[in-house]
């Protein structure tokens, strides 16, 4: 799995998929081709929302609170990548942090961690946005 899928996966639960750029060739999306038998047991709210999010908006910041209440570290999630890849208990390592941005197609010098950290936090929060999740304005800023 990918770092930011990972990150879903923290956040949404074991069964969120990430659309990411590289996510056109994961399998489970061919079944929802079929709309005979899933529509049957979705709910009316259900067919509105993109296939690969939860059927209803995961609240971000309240489900990071939650665990920053729980970890004894403080960490600043809302403003640090490493922080909040640490709150969700992922490898917050700068060759972990490389293969994010690589994932996420950071254009920059991965050599200027300052600038690509900034720019990972920021793309994370929109990337979680549009996969379902409701992300407040200012962190996506």
């Amino acid at each position: 799995m990918s770092i930011f899928g990972d990150i879903m996966s923290a956040i949404f639960g074991s069964s969120a998929k990430a659309e990411t750029p590289a996510a056109g060739t994961q399998g489970p999306a061919t079944p929802a081709a079929s709309p005979a038998a899933p529509s049957a047991s979705v709910t009316p709210s259900a067919p509105s929302a993109p296939a690969a999010a939860p059927a209803a908006p995961v609240d971000v910041a309240a489900v990071l609170d939650a665990l920053a209440k729980k970890n004894k570290q403080k960490l600043n999630w809302r403003k640090s990548i490493v922080d909040l890849m640490k709150l969700l208990d992922l490898d917050s390592s700068q060759t972990a942090r490389k293969k994010l941005a690589e994932e996420l197609h950071y254009s920059g010098d991965t050599k200027d961690s300052a600038k690509m950290n900034v720019w990972l936090h920021k793309q994370v929060m929109i990337k979680l946005a549009a996969n379902g999740g409701k992300v407040p304005a200012d962190l996506k800023d």
